[in-house]
């Protein structure tokens, strides 16, 4: 059975270099000093990923409201048209 490494995997790329790099230099303190940093930095790095999740949910959100905007944009259009060709087509009769 494998240990669980005491920091979360930062050979992963969704995590900042100077996340990883201060990783590495917690783990080259002391046993008591580790277990003192750990819990932070646990707390840090659920924060980053957290902050990240968000951020891509905002982005989705404004590209969706873009994507919108101008479906929106083209009904008004094609419905001020005809409009105006049904006021044409009235004062013709």
């Amino acid at each position: 059975m494998t240990a669980k490494p005491r920091f979360p995997d930062t050979s992963e790329s969704d995590l900042p270099r100077e996340l990883i790099e201060l990783a590495q230099k917690i783990a080259g303190l002391p046993e008591p000093l580790q277990r003192d940093l750990e819990a932070s930095y646990c707390r840090v790095v659920e924060s980053v990923r957290r902050r990240r999740r968000i951020l891509s949910l905002v982005q989705e959100a404004l590209s969706q409201l873009r994507l919108d905007i101008k479906y929106l944009m083209f009904d008004l259009e094609v419905t001020r048209k005809e409009r105006d060709e049904l006021k044409l087509k009235l004062e013709q009769d």
